[in-house]
């Protein structure tokens, strides 16, 4: 479906409550990685994933753009703090992953003609500014591969240590256990002290299960 970034940027514009710059470069970008990738919008789990670098109002200018969500398995963020994104292509499994130049804030102002605000020189100028100008483009390999992110439909383990549940093969095993990532020490948060007793002694009891 054909959009004209106008539509894109009143539709994020409206979910974010007022229109941004890093919203323009979002937008921008993903309508210039579906066109040099051949995918069509909205994107779906057959065709493409989205991997966001960061989250915030960029993330709200690529999701209007291509109609990638989380929930649909074709938007992911692995926040390293960039004003990045990685396209993939699910059927050829090519990666191209988009980012700002350096000097972009600097050459918008060129674009906006008679503003002398900086903000809405960038807002003005990524509108218009060519792509090539906007962006750094390169060819990725993604690690882990596409296989392990995209998983198995069914796929389900339990946590020797917690009990819980773990789908889409995102379990580690360690000395014979089935751990979650969080129970390995992989995951982004730890237990509060209280808890901790409860989870040594439900561990110790699975690995002497294994001897």
């Amino acid at each position: 479906m054909s959009q004209s970034l106008d539509e894109i940027l009143e539709r994020s514009s409206a979910r974010h409550s007022h229109l941004c710059p890093r919203q323009v470069l979002g937008a921008r970008m993903a309508l210039a990685a579906l066109d040099l990738l051949h995918i069509d919008t909205p994107i779906t789990k057959q065709a493409g994933l989205v991997i966001l670098e960061t989250d915030g109002c960029f993330a709200d200018g690529i999701e209007a753009a291509c109609g990638a969500t989380v929930g649909h398995r074709t938007l992911r963020v692995n926040d390293l703090g960039k004003i990045a994104a990685t396209f993939v292509d699910v059927r050829s499994g090519r990666a191209i992953r988009f980012s700002p130049r350096l000097d972009v804030r600097l050459r918008a102002r060129l674009y906006a003609s008679g503003e002398e605000r900086r903000y809405f020189a960038q807002l003005r100028g990524y509108q218009v500014m060519p792509a090539n100008e906007l962006f750094r483009v390169q060819d990725v390999v993604l690690d882990p591969p596409l296989h392990t992110l995209l998983s198995v439909p069914n796929a389900r383990a339990v946590c020797a240590a917690c009990g819980e549940e773990i789908i889409n093969e995102r379990q580690v095993v360690i000395d014979g256990l089935t751990l979650c990532r969080t129970c390995a020490h992989s995951g982004y948060y730890r237990l509060a002290m209280s808890q901790r007793p409860e989870m040594s002694r439900a561990l110790n009891q699975r690995a002497a299960l294994h001897e």
